[in-house]
């Protein structure tokens, strides 16, 4: 789908706010869907099926995270959280449910629009003849649809914990510290706490470490100390 057919939903109680990032989303090409409270932005997500929602945290009816939550249970669709409140602890709260990114208030709108630019192309189909999927011995992600299978049974990750998955997985070996984890799955403008990188290390470890023949001697996620993180192979791509 071409950049100006994407359709943005932006759901905030400030008109003002919600205003300005019309303009200039209008301005990059993208259709527009407003929302005032909690209920509305999901009234509009489901009706609509927007490509990317702008989220504020602090709304009437139901807040930023919990439409944040609503939405994960059911889509991958990209969302980025907006707020005046910037301390770590919401920041990786926000993360950690699901959010792409998390814009502290106040903001320039043309940072808001690059940051939506910027999640919408790491989420791209992958390029003519560049292959959306890796399988290496009993462990198989695809990136396209988010699916994971171990021994063939569905591995049930989040959208950043599979994007992890992935990104070790098609750089085997690779030793990525928790800044690049960041810029690479949370975006290059991102400045969050390397924290919550740890957590979602660990909640993967956990995820695949329960499945039925774990662990897997072929390969594991690895923790290079005072470096970062790595996937570890014993065997070969097959």
């Amino acid at each position: 789908m071409a950049e100006n057919e994407k359709t943005l939903l932006i759901a905030d109680d400030n008109q003002d706010i919600v205003d300005i990032l019309e303009t200039y989303a209008k301005r990059d090409g993208y259709k527009v869907l407003r929302a005032g409270d909690g209920f509305a932005a999901l009234e509009a997500f489901h009706r609509d099926a927007p490509s990317l929602v702008l989220l504020d945290v602090m709304m009437p009816g139901k807040d930023g995270f919990a439409v944040c939550r609503e939405i994960r249970s059911t889509s991958d669709t990209p969302v980025i959280l907006i707020t005046a409140r910037g301390e770590d602890a919401d920041r990786i709260m926000g993360l950690d449910i699901g959010a792409d990114d998390y814009i502290v208030k106040p903001f320039s709108p043309g940072e808001v629009m690059a940051r939506v630019r910027a999640v919408l192309r790491r989420l791209a189909a992958p390029e003519a003849g560049k292959t959306d999927s890796v399988h290496y011995g009993r462990l198989y992600v695809r990136l396209s649809d988010y699916v994971v299978k171990f021994d063939e049974q569905q591995v049930n990750l989040t959208k950043k914990e599979l994007e992890i998955l992935w990104l070790f997985a098609t750089n085997p070996g690779k030793v990525f510290s928790r800044d690049n984890l960041l810029s690479s799955i949370w975006g290059f403008d991102y400045f969050g706490d390397a924290r919550t990188v740890d957590t979602h290390i660990k909640r993967l470890r956990a995820k695949l470490d329960a499945m039925p023949g774990m662990p897997d001697p072929a390969w594991e996620i690895k923790t290079i100390w005072g470096v970062g993180y790595k996937l570890d192979l014993k065997t070969g791509n097959g």
